[in-house]
């Protein structure tokens, strides 16, 4: 029998050499997990011998781990814009770069926000969570993650103020609104092959890439914004680090007035388009 410290030194080593880029803080994150305790907690177990319920539990997500299943899918949960938000391998995982989109929405009012694509629900909840006033729609194609946002409103206690759609952009919605936001699938079908293996075995392709350039998720919502934004409206968008010229031509030739907003790392992220 192992101590807690000794099985995450080893669990450390093994996703080491596995290729996982932050193999500590996993092993620490998943041994909490197996212990049903708090990842603060896991400093004060350390001494002790492991449960053998507890190390099989903890081997189990380790062997999981090792072959690059998302620390998010065998937890169940990821934090965003300081909130746990309910995943799974249905929906793409919450990211930290994807708040800068919710930066931009909350530096001015709404009351009225449209999600596209909403997947787990992050933003359209965030968004509500910080605006008790407002009210939102989140779409999406998949059934799965439509349940899956749900879930998340009622988590974040805004459901009542939350109505999650199945629909293909803007296909099932008629009405307008002053904010519309998207984190579409941007990654090109050359992209998909660099990403991590993580990302590109155990993520929803559907919400990752367009099969094609990037670009089709924006060519195809674009064109709807006019009749889904109400005057002086804002539309924000995630998007690749390269494609801010892409995008902004497209917004700027259907008539809005763009700026580009850059991520934590100085990168393009978040395009702002507003009505005239």
């Amino acid at each position: 029998m192992s101590t807690a410290a000794e099985a995450m030194a080893d669990a450390a080593a093994r996703l080491r050499a596995a290729g996982i880029a932050s193999p500590a803080r996993d092993a620490r994150i998943l041994l909490a997990h197996a212990a049903r305790i708090d990842a603060m907690r896991v400093t004060l177990i350390a001494p002790e011998d492991l449960a053998p319920e507890i190390a099989e539990r903890f081997e189990h997500l380790v062997a999981l781990r090792a072959v690059h299943v998302p620390v998010s899918h065998l937890v169940g949960e990821r934090e965003f814009y300081g909130r746990r938000f309910k995943v799974s391998r249905e929906v793409l995982d919450p990211r930290p770069e994807t708040e800068t989109l919710i930066e931009a929405a909350l530096a001015e009012p709404f009351t009225r926000v449209l999600d596209l694509g909403t997947g787990s629900g992050c933003i359209l909840v965030t968004l509500l969570a910080e605006r008790p006033d407002a009210t939102g729609i989140g779409v999406d194609l998949s059934e799965s993650a439509c349940l899956q946002a749900s879930a998340n409103a009622v988590l974040h206690e805004v459901a009542g103020r939350t109505d999650i759609r199945r629909s293909d952009w803007f296909s099932d919605v008629p009405e307008r609104f002053d904010l519309i936001v998207a984190n579409p699938p941007y990654i090109s079908r050359s992209e998909m092959r660099d990403l991590a293996p993580g990302v590109r075995h155990h993520e929803p392709e559907m919400a990752l890439s367009d099969g094609g350039d990037g670009l089709g998720a924006y060519r195809r919502i674009v064109p709807g914004l006019a009749d889904h934004l109400v005057p002086g409206g804002r539309a924000l968008f995630e998007i690749g680090p390269t494609q801010g010229e892409a995008v902004s031509g497209l917004l700027a030739g259907a008539g809005f007035d763009v700026r580009i907003l850059p991520d934590l790392d100085g990168r393009a992220r978040v395009i702002c388009a507003r009505m005239g």
